[in-house]
Parts: structure tokens; C-alpha cells; sequence
């Protein structure tokens, strides 16, 4: 959005993403056949990971908003699709990376995306952005059990050894995130593993300590999407909607006597 539409793309021979309203899908995978993807107007993207940037940018939030946050930004594509639905209703979307190699990246990759309101290099446990920002996407670090269709070398290089210091990893983050989001904002958890481990248990885990959150049904957020779990989770699969293995999981912060 802002740079390239769907009706673009769909002129130069693409057909259209099945779920996302901005997503199309190159003929026959070329996508060089088209200009937009060329002049890095079009970015190219999982839908699955699409769906999730847009629910966190559907999800109801009272009062004014000013600031979006994607607390784990790189390689990009989350972030500058939810900068642009921002620019929309006036909002900036500020993102955070660890890597300063990799925070210019995006910042090259998007620097004409509407919305953006610059790349910070930290760690996001510590994150140096002011607390009080209105919506914030957490697409965490994770096994990556969910792009093993795209990615079958993940199948070797991951053992169960790796789950223990990354579950540690996404619970501090998705703490950070609700610290730095304000009252009756909304986190939006994510990550493209289906590990009971980093999806639900990190939900629970984190729900159980604090009293300033609660978690919401997210299934609304993904109109035309079957097969979505029974809620409050989302669940996107491979062999059912054709993405990424995504899970997301919507959370409001509330204040201690609500």
C-alpha cells in the first residue's frame, strides 16, 4: 500500500493472494516478469505473514493512536506492509533490530515506505524505544518449524536442544512488548513454529505472572480464513491455507484493577 496496489500487479499477470487483500502471487513464480517487484515498489512475502501484520493492524484500539511498534523488524516485509497500513490512519511505525548490519537493510528496503518512522538497533528485552506506543507487533526468533515446505535443510540443523534458550528468549521479549505498549493497546504475538512450546506455553506462561493483560479471540482478525483453531489462537498450516505454519495470538494490555 502507498506504493504499488494489488490491481498493478494483477495487470502485469499476477493472479491474486487467496486470504490478503494486498498479496498476489507471481505468474508462474517469475518475479522479475513484474515492474513493481523490479523497482522494489512490491516486496516479496509469505501470506501468512501478511495476514498476521495486517490483524494487528485490524485489531480494535480505543482513543487516538500515534505510534505502531515491530519490536523484531528484520528482514522487513512485516514492517514496512504495517508502516503502510498505518500511514493510512496517520500513524508512524518505528522498528526495532538487534543486528546494526541488518537494521540497515531495512532501513535501505524501506525508505520510501509511508509510515516509517526509522529502524532503532537494540535488543528489544531492553528496548530503547519510550513505553506508551499503541500497537506492537512481536514476530519472535524461533525454530522455524513452520517454513519447513521452503526451508527442508531446517529438518538437520534443528535438535530439542534448540527450543529451551528460545522459549526463554520469547517469553522476556513478549514481556518487553507488553511493558512498552499502553493501557487498552494490543500486542500481537507471532512466529512461524507450531511448537506447543513457543506458541501456547509462552501465552500461558506469561499470563500467569502478570495481571496486566489479557488475551483476545484473534479468528475475526482473519476474515475468509477457515480452519483457523478454535480460538483465541490463530493457526495457519501449510496443507491447509497454503502458508507458512503462522501462529498468532492477540494481546490487551489493561491496567492492574481492570
Amino acid at each position: 500500500p502507498g506504493l504499488a496496489d494489488v490491481d498493478e500487479l494483477l495487470a502485469a499477470g499476477a493472479t491474486p493472494a487467496k486470504y490478503s487483500p494486498y498479496g498476489a502471487i507471481a505468474p508462474g513464480g517469475k518475479l522479475n516478469a513484474i515492474d513493481a517487484v523490479r523497482q522494489r515498489r512490491a516486496g516479496v512475502q509469505d501470506e501468512g505473514s501478511q495476514l498476521v501484520a495486517i490483524a494487528l493492524a485490524n485489531a480494535p484500539v480505543e482513543g487516538s493512536e500515534s505510534t505502531w511498534l515491530d519490536m523484531c523488524a528484520g528482514p522487513g516485509g512485516k514492517f514496512a506492509l504495517l508502516a503502510a497500513l498505518g500511514a493510512q490512519r496517520d500513524v508512524s511505525t518505528l522498528g526495532l533490530e538487534l543486528h546494526p548490519h541488518r537494521a540497515e537493510l531495512i532501513r535501505r528496503s524501506t525508505r520510501d515506505v509511508p509510515g516509517v518512522a526509522g529502524v532503532v538497533v537494540g535488543d528489544g528485552r531492553q528496548a530503547p524505544v519510550r513505553p506508551g506506543v499503541d500497537r506492537v507487533l512481536l514476530d519472535v526468533p524461533c525454530t522455524g518449524l513452520g517454513v519447513l515446505r521452503r526451508r527442508p535443510d531446517l529438518r538437520h540443523r534443528r535438535s530439542p536442544g534448540d527450543i529451551p534458550p528460545l522459549v526463554k528468549l520469547q517469553r522476556e521479549l513478549l514481556n518487553a512488548a507488553i511493558d512498552l505498549v499502553r493501557e487498552g493497546g494490543v500486542v500481537g504475538y507471532a512466529t512461524c513454529s507450531p511448537h506447543i512450546a513457543e506458541t501456547d506455553l509462552i501465552i500461558a506462561s506469561v499470563l500467569k505472572k502478570r495481571g496486566d493483560v489479557v488475551v483476545e479471540d484473534a479468528r475475526d482478525l482473519f476474515p475468509g480464513v477457515p480452519e483457523l483453531s478454535d480460538g483465541p489462537y490463530v493457526r495457519l498450516w501449510p496443507h491447509i491455507h497454503g502458508t507458512d505454519g503462522m501462529f498468532f495470538a492477540l494481546l490487551r494490555k489493561q491496567s492492574q484493577g481492570d
